[in-house]
């Protein structure tokens, strides 16, 4: 298929208001196969100056928040004592043989699967057949699992393929998806050097709570501080958001959100474990006349595992993730499910992956979740930073728009593992 009638095709698509159209383009045979599939680590080309961060600069790895682990003194500080060194996230390498090279990030563990069990069964495939390539995968792997680890599998290389066809067609995977529905995307920061979020010109911030349970009623104090210093540092008119990390419980979340409710915050995430579903569901009801919604959904896998979030009344805002979701095939899937509700999805560090392909392409798909560099550097860093994401300002505060090159449009080296 030629771009100008892929073009129209998607146009019209879109035109039509259908919320999960049938791809065009994959209705075209592309005459590309894959030979080969490989491991790799990406690093960008143009990388910024590396630097030491502010002797008071947050981090999740190097300060305390809560989490689930937090119950057992010996992990309670930070999340560096439990954090998985040996099972990494990964990324994934499909080579055609027309030269075209696609990439795909993954979730923890899942690398092992793709190239033990996946690469075998795609090589001399289609790349084009992304519907067909991502049922045979979830098929094969049925007997030991369709969430978790083998989700992260699937996405990685649901993902190579979508950056595939982008640079074979040559556009952006947005257009892929049926282009532009907006401009530009509005983001959040998510962590706590606050006041940098704020003077860089973030007005929505997203929160890590330091404590849960298991640190009483100090906790809850410290918390509800954070909160509302937040809530100063953004003003009336901003948003604050509280990333909750699977670690408080469903009497915790009503007392916090009780004690939260002068400042405003827009939602509590993920404050039970993921599956807890009728849990979730029981606190929307019992936090809604405090104003604070209920987001979740970062370690929820798949269509079938986001059916279960619906069934449940469980979240008011959907937050998938495309590297551990089962790739952007299935984030489509997902996002159509919530777009018949009108459920919002803010994919879970949206901004700072293919996610936001599929955000500024649907209607749904309200905001994005950025990750500043720390304060401490160097005007270069910042500046690289806003080229990156193409970051611009407005009423909302800081927009972002996903890379307008081919595929995923990243500008990376690739060094096999």
């Amino acid at each position: 298929m030629k771009r100008r009638q892929f073009m129209i095709s998607a146009a019209a698509l879109a035109a039509g208001g259908i919320a999960l159209p049938p791809l065009g383009w994959a209705q075209e045979r592309s005459k590309l196969k894959i030979t080969d599939i490989k491991l790799v680590k990406l690093s960008p080309r143009n990388p910024p100056p590396k630097f030491t961060p502010s002797a008071d600069a947050w981090s999740t790895e190097g300060v305390e928040v809560s989490a689930p682990p937090n119950i057992y003194p010996e992990f309670e500080p930070a999340r560096r004592l439990f954090a998985a060194k040996d099972v990494p996230t990964f990324t994934v390498q499909v080579t055609t043989d027309k030269g075209i090279v696609g990439y795909g990030q993954g979730g923890a563990g899942g690398g092992d699967i793709v190239m033990g069990h996946f690469a075998q069964y795609m090589i001399g495939r289609d790349p084009f057949d992304i519907e067909r390539n991502w049922d045979i995968c979830f098929r094969i792997a049925e007997s030991y699992g369709t969430e978790g680890v083998t989700m992260n599998a699937i996405s990685g290389l649901d993902n190579a393929m979508w950056d595939i066809v982008g640079k074979a067609l040559g556009v952006p995977v947005y257009d892929l998806l049926g282009g532009e529905q907006k401009a530009r995307i509005p983001a959040y920061a998510t962590g706590n050097d606050i006041e940098q979020h704020v003077a860089f010109g973030f007005k929505r911030v997203k929160v890590a709570m330091p404590y849960g349970p298991i640190s009483g009623e100090e906790g809850k104090r410290k918390n509800v501080e954070l909160v509302a210093r937040a809530r100063k540092a953004v003003g009336p008119d901003g948003d604050v958001m509280c990333d909750c990390w699977m670690s408080w419980n469903e009497e915790y979340t009503i007392a916090m959100c009780k004690l939260m409710e002068p400042y405003r915050v827009k939602w509590v995430e993920e404050v039970l474990p993921p599956y807890e579903f009728a849990g979730f569901g029981r606190l929307r009801k019992e936090v809604a006349n405090t104003g604070i919604q209920i987001a979740t959904g970062e370690h929820v896998y798949g269509r079938y595992g986001f059916r279960k979030l619906l069934d449940a009344e469980g979240a008011a805002i959907w937050q998938p993730d495309v590297t551990w979701c089962g790739g952007m095939s299935e984030l489509r899937k997902i996002g159509a499910l919530a777009e018949a509700y009108d459920i919002p999805v803010i994919p879970h560090t949206g901004g700072t992956n293919g996610a936001c392909h599929w955000s500024v392409s649907h209607v749904n798909g309200i905001w994005a979740e950025l990750f500043l560099p720390p304060p401490g550097g160097p005007k270069q860093v910042y500046d690289m930073f806003e080229k990156q994401y193409e970051i611009t300002r407005g009423p909302e505060g800081i927009y972002m728009h996903p890379p307008r090159t081919p595929g995923w449009g990243w500008d990376v080296n690739a060094t096999p593992i």
